[in-house]
């Protein structure tokens, strides 16, 4: 009878030992990548977070060269998402952002061709975008766009408008997204403090999101060719403003420890991973002696503190590309 028990007790504990081992998660195995380029060659850079796959969008090639990636360090080159051939405009390609809108099953692709504000349209994040009607949002002249849509729906586009240097400005959209109310247009953001202005009268890049009631606007200062080019943030209780800065900025400047010896930080745009976790993606020279071409980086971390204070303290993804 001790016998029996002992033997059903190792039968059991085979039994156990099995299961476990077949439920164990199986070793995946590494992907060995080959190298085709050390950085990713874009500035102005935008990541859309699509079925599991990354999408990167930014200033470069005429139409803008898109970039793909799973896991943000490893990118692969795609096809060029915007048909220029469909498309207002024939030269200065800048500043692309791409959004998939549910209620339309449409992906937008907001963008600045010849110093004009443009919108285009896609059924896939790697278009081709196209117009319908080829013409720019605005006949005055205007550059890189950003849309927020609210908790209302309401939509709004966030721009640069060259009244008095380089100065962001909002108006809400019309329904379509394909043009603005001009009647609402509102001054944001200008250079008036002094970092904003060590080289030229410069804000731009704007990206606006949105926690608990506190609207926050993260933007760049300077020219984009100076090694002082900079990302600050700035408040408000409206997607209309008025804005308040924030008192600490810069949050990322070539002598901030989160710029990890790159200079001219910026123009980037907050993003969430495949976990949710808040990133924010940037561009930096080539090296501190030469500008072009411009390559894209990733801090991992964009986060808001209780006190409703912004900063990024995680580390520099320096992503490649990949075959």
């Amino acid at each position: 009878m001790v016998k029996h028990f002992v033997l059903s007790a190792l039968s059991v504990l085979a039994a156990l030992t099995f299961i476990s081992c077949s439920n164990a998660p199986k070793k995946q195995a590494e992907t060995t990548w080959e190298i085709e380029d050390e950085k990713v060659p874009l500035a102005d850079p935008y990541i859309l977070l699509h079925d599991g796959v990354y999408y990167a969008y930014g200033t470069g090639e005429p139409g803008f060269r898109i970039y793909t990636s799973t896991d943000l360090e490893h990118w692969q080159k795609k096809g060029i998402a915007l048909d220029i051939d469909k498309c207002w405009g024939t030269k200065q390609f800048w500043a692309p952002e791409v959004y998939y809108i549910k209620s339309k099953d449409k992906f937008f692709i907001f963008y600045s061709s010849e110093e004009h504000i443009c919108v285009a349209t896609s059924d896939s994040p790697e278009g081709p975008f196209t117009q319908d009607e080829m013409k720019p949002i605005r006949e005055e002249k205007g550059i890189d766009t950003s849309l927020y849509i609210d908790d209302d729906g309401t939509p709004y586009l966030y721009f640069v408008r060259f009244t008095g240097g380089n100065v962001i400005w909002v108006a809400e959209m019309t329904d379509d997204l394909l043009g603005i109310k001009d009647e609402t247009l509102t001054e944001c953001i200008s250079a008036v403090e002094p970092w904003e202005m060590v080289d030229s009268k410069v804000t731009e890049g704007p990206s606006v999101f949105k926690i608990k009631d506190k609207y926050y606007m993260i933007y760049s200062a300077n020219h984009t060719r100076s090694h002082d080019y900079a990302v600050g943030y700035a408040t408000a209780s409206s997607p209309y403003g008025p804005w308040e800065k924030y008192s600490g900025n810069p949050v990322l400047r070539r002598d901030s420890p989160n710029a990890d010896g790159l200079v001219g930080t910026g123009h980037g745009a907050p993003f969430k991973d495949k976990d949710g976790k808040s990133m924010y993606v940037f561009h930096a020279h080539q090296n501190d002696s030469t500008m072009y071409p411009r390559t894209m980086y990733i801090d991992t971390e964009l986060k808001i503190a209780k006190d409703g204070t912004l900063s990024m303290p995680g580390t520099v993804i320096h992503p490649v590309v990949v075959k």
